[in-house]
């Protein structure tokens, strides 16, 4: 089983496509070290996340860390922005599906949270 802590200290590795997305067997094992907030959608394709917040302040805060750890990681995840939560979707575009970079950034995201 993958804890959160070893996801969450791992680097993404550059993934420029022509590389298969996880199979289902992996994203199951994967998905057990992470937050169990975190979905797989029904395709298997993506994961998403929904974060609440107090207020807008505090939503913009946790937008500004995600996307230095999605800098920082060079893998940049959806998001849907409101006024007291974010909506965080990880998928690797260039395979169209799931990659372990999706689960590390996650897991980087539930590391920022506990």
């Amino acid at each position: 089983m993958t804890s959160t802590c070893s996801l969450s200290e791992k680097r993404c590795k550059p993934c420029e496509g022509g590389v298969p997305a996880l199979t289902p067997d992996a994203v199951a094992e994967l998905m057990k070290g992470l937050h169990a907030d975190w979905g797989l959608a029904a395709d298997g394709r993506s994961i998403t996340r929904s974060f609440r917040f107090r207020d807008y302040h505090q939503t913009i805060g946790f937008v500004n860390a995600l996307a230095w750890i999605a800098n920082t990681e060079d893998h940049h995840p959806d998001l849907e922005v409101f006024y007291d939560r974010c909506v965080v979707k990880w998928w690797t575009h260039a395979v169209s599906g799931l990659t372990e970079n999706d689960f590390i950034c996650a897991a980087k995201l539930d590391r920022l949270l506990a």
